[in-house]
């Protein structure tokens, strides 16, 4: 019999969980790799927090144990407005030591992804872009990069408030992972290549993530056109925003295109010249809409 049988209490009428650990459930928020949300409460505390639960059902379902894991050393010691806080970590044991399973306990955010809720208008966009740009730029200034950000791992809530989630990928920076890890669809060609990861990789995921958020559709990446060894991609063959949607401004669409080049060199430096130049975008977007309405009045 495994430790992990004592830590899961269920309520004999359901079936259904009602304390994990340390924590009574309040209710099933959702799923993610490998995993089970839930809302819960502190017993003694009364503090109502998000716990991500895994459990290892084969061989396999370790690797999420280990991301779990990995996502609380990270980022126990982040601390950002824009970023989800972790609370604490949980596991238990089987006799021959072998982990079971493994909870993540987080700060609770009641939002909405941004894969799912794309805020009306650029200027909304951008305000989510820079937002999430400073959030990152946090993480780089504690020595770690993000590695697998993208529209499900922006959460925003009805008062536009923002948090960047799920750090099981984290690493620090100038790390060479031994296999492919990231989401296709924003992955970067370093990450591809298994090449050392720095805060530019970040940034090409945040360029692939707001091209996506712009224009509706995906960034082609070096994972998605071809996975041999000789695939490339030709950055000035790649479709702007605002090829695709008339609506975004060429100077937004130039500086999401400088974000995904795929030399790392050629991408901004690092997220805080990120954030500045968005912030520049958006004073001139207002200031050229205001200047319009000013010219459609008179």
């Amino acid at each position: 019999m495994s430790l992990f049988q004592s830590n899961l209490i269920l309520d004999p009428a359901t079936s259904q969980p009602t304390r994990i650990f340390d924590y009574e459930i309040i209710e099933r928020i959702g799923e993610g790799a490998g995993s089970t949300i839930y809302a819960v409460t502190h017993p003694e505390t009364r503090q109502i927090y998000a716990l991500k639960h895994v459990v290892r059902k084969t061989e396999k379902d370790i690797r999420f144990i280990e991301q779990l894991e990995n996502e609380f050393s990270i980022g126990k010691n982040l601390t950002h407005p824009n970023l989800r806080r972790l609370v604490d970590y949980k596991e238990s044991r089987s006799i021959l030591f072998k982990v079971t399973d493994a909870v993540l306990v987080m700060e609770l955010f009641d939002g909405t992804p941004l894969e799912h809720f794309i805020p009306r208008g650029i200027p909304a966009i951008i305000a989510v872009a820079i937002k999430t740009a400073q959030a990152i730029d946090a993480m780089h200034k504690a020595g770690v990069v993000h590695c697998d950000l993208k529209p499900n791992n922006i959460l925003i809530n009805s008062s536009g408030d923002l948090k960047v989630i799920d750090l099981g990928q984290a690493c620090p920076v100038g790390t060479k992972k031994r296999r492919i890890q990231g989401t296709p669809d924003y992955i970067s060609p370093e990450q591809v290549k298994c090449q050392p990861v720095d805060g530019r990789t970040d940034i090409f995921n945040f360029g692939a993530t707001f091209y996506w958020a712009l224009c509706g559709k995906k960034l082609p990446t070096l994972f998605t056109i071809k996975k041999d060894e000789n695939s490339f991609l030709v950055d000035d063959q790649l479709p702007s925003p605002m090829m695709i949607n008339p609506v975004v401004p060429e100077i937004l669409s130039n500086f999401i295109m400088e974000c995904v080049r795929t030399n790392p060199s050629k991408r901004p430096a690092d997220m805080a010249e990120v954030t500045r130049r968005l912030e520049i975008i958006e004073h001139k977007i207002m200031r050229d809409a205001q200047r319009s309405r000013s010219v459609g009045v008179a």
